[in-house]
């Protein structure tokens, strides 16, 4: 059941959605199959580390590459073992719009919240197609949803389009994904007040506090980060209490592990315009970090050895561990 009515999701957004809403990897057997029980161990530690939110459902979990039965069985482990203690929201990727609110519909039942929800890959270009995609979609659904701004769709929105959708009473919020940072502050001063504009970068959380934002939303820093976390509470502490050159200072101190994670996971993406390339190596990472990771689902090849062994080091070198 939603928290809220469809004509207060935006107040129920500006209200909840804050801090990191996290994007994890999904533990798979070596067989190629979800690990239930490492998926419920898992949850129960991004709990203990305290993530304010989990974003699942897309292509870091690799739900893009299950049958349709086993996403609906992966979203109703992920509820079980939350067990209503953190924010849920899910990812969806259809281009089908008919799809895409059985989907909806389906997790809402189970106690998820939102939905982050790529408009058509395939078909579908045009601002009024793209409009009327999501003007059906939110018409027959309640659930607040997040709009992802990416060229891995095929089509990275425009401004005026953004501007359209936030209008409509249940698209609360766009994860900024093009990764051109003045383009998520234009965004930002253009659109209504009451809509989100969030940049899925924790290297520039603490200048975005500043600007107008508030929600991490859609990454996995917080929880990579390891021991480094730490600066990240202290930071956004300092900021809190208006100290913006201290919290500067412990910010910096972050660096060299956004750079390995910008190297891990961002160039790669840019380079193929697709996740899968990087979800490997990621996964070697959160394993590292004492997380269940496992395999990937084929036919996704993992690293090779001597790749896995070089961000075993450098975890441990990053003093992530």
């Amino acid at each position: 059941m939603l928290e809220y009515s469809r004509n207060d999701a935006k107040s129920w957004a500006l209200k909840t959605v804050k801090g990191f809403y996290q994007c994890p990897i999904s533990p798979v057997t070596a067989d190629g199959k979800m690990d239930e029980a490492g998926l419920r161990e898992n949850i129960e530690k991004f709990i203990d580390v305290g993530i304010d939110g989990l974003v699942v459902g897309g292509f870091i979990s690799e739900c893009w590459n299950l049958t349709l039965a086993d996403w609906y069985r992966y979203h109703e482990v992920v509820a079980d073992a939350a067990k209503g203690r953190m924010q849920l929201a899910t990812i969806i990727l259809d281009p089908s719009v008919h799809q895409a609110l059985e989907k909806m519909n389906y997790v809402e039942k189970l106690g998820f919240q939102s939905a982050e929800v790529i408009n058509p890959v395939v078909q579908l270009r045009s601002d009024d197609e793209i409009y009327a995609w999501y003007k059906y979609l939110t018409d027959r659904s309640n659930m607040a949803v997040c709009l992802y701004r990416t060229a891995v769709s095929g089509k990275v929105i425009g401004f005026d389009l953004i501007k359209r959708l936030a209008d409509l009473d249940t698209v609360v919020a766009v994860k900024q994904g093009s990764l051109v940072r003045a383009e998520t502050l234009k965004l930002r001063r253009m659109v209504r007040e009451d809509f989100i504009v969030s940049d899925p970068n924790e290297a520039v959380f603490l200048d975005d506090l500043r600007r107008g934002g508030q929600v991490v939303w859609g990454e996995m820093s917080y929880l990579v980060y390891g021991k480094k976390r730490a600066l990240i509470d202290q930071y956004r502490q300092l900021a809190a209490e208006g100290k913006w050159e201290e919290a500067h200072q412990v910010s910096e101190q972050l660096a060299p592990v956004r750079e390995f994670l910008e190297d891990m996971l961002v160039w790669e993406i840019v380079k193929t315009a697709t996740y899968a390339g990087a979800v490997g190596g990621i996964k070697v990472w959160f394993e590292a970090l004492g997380f269940n990771a496992g395999s990937l689902i084929p036919p996704v090849a993992p690293p090779s050895e001597e790749k896995k062994e070089w961000i075993r080091g450098k975890v441990q070198e990053l003093g992530l561990v």
